[in-house]
């Protein structure tokens, strides 16, 4: 791959400092070399030259909580899908995530560690994955397809090979649930702590799993070399039982309280706060024949989501981008970003929260997040500025190129080979 000298664009490069003009970024083969004045760098003539073309150099971005494996679909499409299909739907949901500039992502539950391993091995384009292979939930709760007449409508297929059935009561079973998700390859352990929007029989403040079934799953992990725990929490008490039993990161955070956002502070506790997710719920219902229940618990909800956004940002909450994305469509990511800003938060911030606090949340932040020499080489190009208009972000159009760990995934630049020394 050689070396590539990014140029002449505004460098943003994740640590949420000043941008900076007259700077390059300097890759070799999958690292970055150097990042720093241009005029600091001595140019060998065998650089491979990317012209930001007065654009804006970033880090690639990360969403920590996305669904590779779906699009929401009407009921009638699922019945009449082949189990294989999905597999090569996938394939283009992981290249529009590419063209969105998302880089790295952390998979919620559907992903088998098998598409891990094509992606990581070549066979098809995508961006670098943390899995969960599959959500523990209750009988009855969030993630329990069974509907009011008996039939098992899941989302996703499961307990098929790679991918184990999540349902789990008691600490007996969820530390069994928990070992089977590790054996089948998950990096991060994904719990339902609360009920959901999506889900039939429950509602978003109902408390799923006691405290002594988390702390059981909390501890699997931890006995795994630390392996991490994200909890779907929506409601207060699910959202401040996760914290105290130790979980890592809470996903949704829709009716986040003062004393959870306390917990929180205390505890380190991330939030990946998701909210595309019941924004797009309503933009779509008609189109994706969402459940009437899904919609209304979306309206209930959306307003109260954004104000603990809000509190908990302004509280000083470790909070890292995520967009549930598979409830909407992929490639629409960095619309979430919009949203946050929206909800009070400086648009540096948000490029932060899907960058550096983002690979910090995934335990990654020593390989990506931030342009710094060493860093995997991820590097994203946008047509304008975006810490001016945020909102731009959300048109892939926007995302002018894209680089994964060295390999380019979209290039709309020319590029040139360097002729001089500087």
């Amino acid at each position: 791959m050689g070396k590539t000298l990014f140029k002449n664009g505004l460098l943003v490069d994740g640590n949420g400092g000043e941008p900076k003009l007259d700077q390059v970024v300097v890759t070799q083969d999958q690292k970055i070399l150097y990042v720093g004045p241009e005029d600091s760098y001595e140019a060998t003539g065998e650089e491979n030259v990317v012209d930001a073309q007065g654009g804006t150099i970033l880090p690639g971005f990360i969403d920590t909580h996305v669904h590779m494996m779906m699009e929401y679909t009407p009921l009638s499409e699922r019945l009449t899908k082949p189990f294989s299909y999905m597999y090569f739907e996938a394939q283009k949901y992981l290249e529009n995530t590419l063209n969105a500039g998302v880089t790295s992502v952390r998979d919620a539950l559907g992903t088998d560690l098998g598409v891990k391993k094509a992606i990581e091995e070549g066979l098809i384009k995508g961006p670098r994955m943390q899995l969960s292979i599959n959500a523990l939930t209750i009988t009855g709760g969030h993630g329990d397809g069974t509907q009011l007449n008996g039939d098992v409508l899941d989302l996703l297929p499961s307990g098929h090979r790679g991918m184990p059935d999540g349902r789990c009561d008691g600490v007996a079973e969820v530390r069994k649930k928990t070992r089977e998700m590790l054996r089948a390859g998950a990096e991060v352990i994904k719990v339902h702590a609360t009920g959901g929007v999506l889900s039939p029989t429950d509602h978003p403040e109902f408390t799923q799993f006691s405290l002594e079934e988390l702390k059981a799953i909390v501890e699997e992990g931890r006995f795994r070399k630390g392996v991490k725990v994200m909890a779907h929490a929506q409601g207060s008490e699910g959202i401040k039982n996760a914290v105290r039993a130790g979980i890592h990161s809470i996903e949704h955070g829709i009716f986040i309280d003062d004393e959870a956002i306390e917990l929180m502070l205390e505890n380190g506790t991330y939030l990946v706060p998701t909210l595309l997710a019941p924004v797009s719920v309503l933009e779509t219902a008609d189109e994706k024949g969402m459940p009437q229940s899904a919609v209304e618990k979306s309206k209930e909800v959306i307003e109260q989501h954004r104000a603990s956004f809000t509190k908990a940002y302004q509280a000083g909450v470790k909070i890292a981008m995520g967009t549930d994305a598979g409830v909407m469509k992929h490639g629409t990511n960095l619309r979430e970003l919009g949203l946050m800003v929206d909800a009070g938060m400086t648009p540096m911030d948000a490029i932060v929260a899907t960058t550096k606090t983002a690979s910090e949340c995934l335990g990654w932040s020593d390989q990506v997040g931030t342009l710094e020499e060493g860093k995997l080489a991820d590097v994203v190009i946008t047509k304008g500025k975006p810490l001016d208009d945020i909102y731009s972000l959300a048109n892939n159009d926007e995302i002018q190129y894209v680089l994964k760990g060295g390999q380019v995934q979209k290039n709309l630049l020319s590029t040139k080979q360097e002729l001089t020394h500087h």
